[in-house]
């Protein structure tokens, strides 16, 4: 390892390995990659249906937010993605770009280059789709997109349901029309997980100008006045300091990048004085946490779920076919629904598993069941990250402020009801012979105790470094030389829809940007 590079990159995952592999194109750009976790060969990694096995591992950051007023005070459990391709390694891999009307709304605000026009080249350089059927789709990229070969039979039986209660089908949320119930498209590579390491690192960690550094906790950003250096790491206990002769660029999350900003004095100057930290730059760091706020209905079957997966005919179709229920990504269908009739885009997100997941994934399924979640796609309530102490190892105080609005609470609700309708459908309803966790009944009040009692969060958090608050279009901070931000933090809002295919599509605009 050497101690001086041209640039420094911090977070490896997906925009940090997309960054990588692009940046270390040039052959005499140096290039560091760092990461606090290890690398992502564990079979609960390459094996779909396994994720939630991961969840408070080594593999997991493990946080928790502060207590909710909105949802009984209560703590909500947030896995993040501790190891190479960062929460691409432990997501369930559904790919969603958001909505063009994001994407113009960015623009329309001041984040001038990132309209739908301007971005969509960059998802279509990334996407190596197995079914690419019209100019907006991509077919060669590094990362693979592809139909779900799990299939369940449950699966099928919602999507009926869905479209006798009125949806439409949709076989592409990409496509024309995010609106409609149908089955996802998945960041999957012959029913393997395709995370974003795999996709753009492991074809490239041979080349001589790239380091991979895993295991090393950053401590803060280096400056001399107000030009970052480089960055200072812990590596077995040991300090080590990294020069970064063109940039240090963070790709740390929503929640790690504002914490290493604040952690080297840029952010709230009255928070940082707090906990004894001399700012350097004061800006709004850390605010504008936007999150999907989730709640999930379980129902008992008569049918099989996927509870049992994992016998020897099962792992037979895997290893030799590479389908059956070990490729499932649990939550195999969905759709997107607008709350009123007036909205011309979707506020309201489904997502369908034919298993039981109760507490956020962390009891273990007991009996066959079906669960179908609804969640907020463009919530008004807006949280925080704050830094808990000044110690880098130190988790950060996460305040989602999830369903603070009427506005969230409405849609929220609204989505229940929408559950509701479709399991009372034919297709569903032969099938099913209990509730096992849903509301005590219809009422909205009863479905808003419900709410309060069990919504958590879908794990897509943005915006708290976002373009026109912290940095500017060109990803750069406010007020300080050297340092850009590129993740889901920059976005100035949430986007319609599973985050992660819009990360690796900000960080591909993003190397271009940073290689002029």
């Amino acid at each position: 390892m050497t101690s001086s590079y041209d640039y420094v990159i911090v977070g490896a995952g997906s925009a940090g390995c997309v960054l990588a592999a692009r940046l270390s194109e040039k052959p005499d750009a140096r290039v560091a990659l760092v990461e606090a976790g290890g690398s992502g060969s564990a079979p609960e990694i390459q094996i779909p249906i396994l994720f939630p096995q991961l969840f408070k591992t080594k593999f997991d950051w493990d946080f928790a937010s502060e207590p909710e007023p909105a949802l009984d005070e209560r703590r909500l459990y947030i896995p993040r993605g501790k190891v190479l391709g960062g929460s691409s390694s432990m997501n369930a891999m559904i790919y969603i770009r958001g909505n063009p009307a994001d994407f113009d709304e960015w623009a329309e605000q001041g984040a001038v280059g990132w309209s739908y026009r301007e971005m969509l080249p960059h998802f279509i350089e990334a996407e190596g789709n197995e079914r690419a059927r019209s100019d907006s789709h991509g077919r060669v990229g590094p990362l693979t997109v592809s139909d779900g070969r799990s299939l369940h039979p449950l699966v099928d039986r919602f999507v009926d349901a869905g479209i006798e209660a009125g949806h439409r089908h949709n076989d592409d949320f990409n496509g024309e029309s995010q609106l409609g119930i149908g089955r996802f498209q998945l960041t999957q590579r012959d029913g393997e997980r395709c995370s974003v390491a795999a996709a753009y690192l492991d074809s490239v960690q041979g080349r001589r100008n790239l380091s991979v550094i895993t295991e090393a906790l950053v401590t803060r950003l280096l400056f001399e006045g107000t030009r970052a250096t480089g960055i200072s790491m812990l590596v077995n206990g040991t300090e080590v300091a990294l020069r970064a002769e063109r940039e240090v660029i963070l790709c740390a999350g929503a929640y790690g990048s504002p914490q290493m900003l604040m952690l080297s004095g840029v952010g709230p100057a009255d928070h940082l004085k707090s906990l004894g930290i001399s700012p350097l730059i004061d800006l709004p760091v850390g605010e504008n946490l936007q999150d999907h706020p989730v709640v999930y209905l379980s129902y008992l079957t008569s049918e099989a779920s996927l509870l049992g997966s994992g016998s020897e005919a099962d792992l037979s179709l895997f290893h030799n076919e590479r389908r059956g229920p070990l490729t499932s990504n649990i939550a195999e269908a969905g759709g997107f629904a607008v709350s009123r009739p007036d909205l011309e885009a979707p506020d309201i997100q489904l997502h369908m598993a034919p298993i039981m997941f109760a507490d956020e994934g962390l009891t273990p399924p007991h009996d066959h069941a079906v669960t179908i979640a609804s969640g907020v796609l463009k919530p008004t309530s807006r949280g925080s990250v704050r830094l808990r102490s000044s110690r880098p190892d130190a988790k950060p105080r996460i305040f989602c402020n999830f369903l603070n609005t009427p506005e969230d609470r409405s849609a929220m609700v609204i989505g229940v009801e929408m559950i509701r309708d479709i399991v009372r459908q034919p297709n569903l309803a032969e099938v099913i012979r209990a509730d096992y966790r849903t509301p005590a009944s219809g009422s909205r009040a009863d479905i808003w105790s419900f709410i309060e009692r069990y919504a958590g969060t879908i794990y897509h958090p943005t915006s708290t470094c976002s373009i026109g608050a912290v940095v500017d279009p060109t990803l750069h901070v406010y007020g300080i030389e050297g340092v850009r931000v590129v993740d889901a933090s920059i976005m100035p809002t949430i986007v319609r829809g599973n985050t992660n295919a819009t990360v690796v599509a900000i960080a591909e605009k993003a190397a271009k940007l940073i290689a002029g």
